[in-house]
């Protein structure tokens, strides 16, 4: 008799719904890792390491004005200055919630996204989210207490700080490009409920937060079916390779050095091949295989050594 696992003992649909909900995403997290190990978390290691500093910081007699100055927005403060301290008031912990929340709450967020989307895109997810609410903030105070959108002008002296809503951002983002539909719908209707439960800033700056995001992804769902729609049409970077193609000279080397530069760093070459998109890089001039075809005997540098040699 086969001996169950503890995953045998889930009932096959569970394990099928789990499987489609978290199926791509694990798969993409699990490849993070795999091919940059513990680089795949630098993001997420150093955004706890600040929280924890600027938590000590601001509990000591010494530390509160500093934090104040660089890291404490609000709606009452010039819009210039909002946006120099938005930086690091994503990692300031906001003072009506445990700090060791925020800490769970932005490792397990920040390293999921990190390995799914790469450090460059969580990061610009998470800020896209937190100027969402902190611009919502200075529109509420202005509307007044009357409208529906409308914040009392005593919310102008609340402390905006926290990480809070770049995590819900980022969470609707990841449910979004991985498929997790169900997941997605149950975070917005959990920010849902804690608006009508507990009305604060806090809770509007999410609803507020996921709407920037909805919109972010409604613009890349247009993208993807506009990609889809013309397979051959070519991207920057193929236009970059055709652009270099076109500039060799006759022995066959990358034309000047800033050319033979980004492609060493591959930066000239195209996007993956997409499902639904068709490769855009042209035939080359002389019938041959492209250079990225060539077996490592042809590459540019033993050519150019062999030439010297022959010289």
């Amino acid at each position: 008799m086969t001996p169950l696992t503890p995953l045998g003992l889930v009932p096959a649909p569970v394990r099928r719904l789990v499987r489609a909900e978290w199926g791509s995403l694990a798969e993409a997290v699990r490849e993070g890792l795999a091919r940059r190990r513990a680089a795949a978390l630098t993001v997420t290691i150093t955004a706890v390491f600040l929280i924890v500093a600027c938590q000590y910081v601001q509990n000591q007699p010494w530390g509160r004005e500093p934090i104040a100055l660089l890291g404490y927005v609000q709606a009452d403060q010039p819009w210039w200055g909002a946006l120099l301290r938005t930086p690091l008031s994503l990692f300031v912990p906001a003072p009506d919630l445990p700090v060791w929340g925020g800490l769970l709450q932005i490792f397990v967020v920040f390293a999921i996204c990190e390995c799914a989307l790469g450090w460059r895109r969580t990061l610009v997810i998470a800020y896209v989210a937190t100027l969402a609410g902190t611009t919502y903030a200075r529109i509420g105070v202005a509307l007044g207490p009357g409208g529906p959108l409308g914040l009392p002008p005593e919310t102008a002296q609340v402390h905006d700080t926290g990480p809070s809503a770049a995590v819900v951002g980022l969470s609707v983002y990841v449910c979004w490009r991985h498929r997790a539909w169900l997941t997605g719908a149950l975070t917005i209707a959990s920010m849902v409920v804690e608006v009508h439960a507990k009305p604060n800033l806090a809770g509007r700056e999410h609803l507020v937060a996921i709407g920037a995001i909805l919109v972010v992804c409604a613009v890349g769902t247009w993208t993807e079916r506009r990609r889809a729609a013309r397979p051959g049409r070519a991207g920057p970077r193929e236009w970059l390779v055709r652009a270099a193609d076109g500039l060799r000279d006759p022995h066959g080397y990358p034309g000047p050095p800033l050319l033979r530069v980004l492609r060493t760093a591959r930066l000239l070459r195209p996007h993956a091949q997409r499902p639904g998109r068709a490769a855009a890089l042209p035939a080359p001039r002389d019938g041959g295989a492209h250079e990225c075809e060539k077996p490592p005997s042809q590459s540019w540098t033993l050519r150019r050594s062999r030439l010297h040699r022959a010289s």
